[in-house]
């Protein structure tokens, strides 16, 4: 008989700081940041409005502009420790639910997309190189599509504006 590896364990804080209609609840974040989490984790996120959204992408990476999705990992406070993965993950609703107007798709599947693709980044993947864009995009595609959305980069134009993040 084979024993099952456990689910990782998931501390996850969801932050309303600007909640239009259209942002999901907690139970749909808690649901997309388990199919991408690999390891024990805590987790805070947020949802923030255009003016937070600019400040943190302005004061973190020096761009002067609201992005979709930010993460922050905080890997480095006790080096050797065996601790959980901790991070936040910032969404910043107005630019996620433009975002979703201009590729056409639902606005649910977008956040599901972006929220993916944050606790993929809390976990070391990345999208500087060609190849490891085609590694996390693989990965992207294969967890969102196990949560009934549609593969999210299926525009082409899609594909060049999440370069940036």
């Amino acid at each position: 008989m084979t024993r099952k590896t456990p689910p990782p364990a998931l501390s996850l804080s969801v932050q309303y700081a600007a909640k239009p209609d259209d942002v999901p609840a907690r139970a749909q974040f808690r649901r997309w940041v388990k199919a991408a989490l690999r390891q024990d984790a805590e987790i805070a996120l947020r949802i923030v409005d255009e003016e937070e959204g600019r400040a943190l992408n302005r004061d973190y990476r020096g761009k002067d502009y609201a992005t979709n999705v930010l993460t922050f990992v905080y890997d480095d406070e006790f080096p050797g420790a065996q601790l959980p993965l901790a991070g936040d993950i910032v969404l910043c609703a107005p630019v996620v639910a433009r975002e979703a107007v201009q590729q056409e798709k639902p606005i649910e599947a977008h956040y599901a997309h972006l929220t993916v693709h944050g606790v993929l980044h809390l976990q070391g993947y990345d999208h500087e190189s060609d190849e490891q864009a085609r590694q996390m995009e693989a990965l992207e595609i294969q967890i969102v599509t196990k949560l009934g959305y549609s593969d999210p980069y299926q525009a082409d134009s899609y594909r060049e504006e999440t370069k940036d993040i």
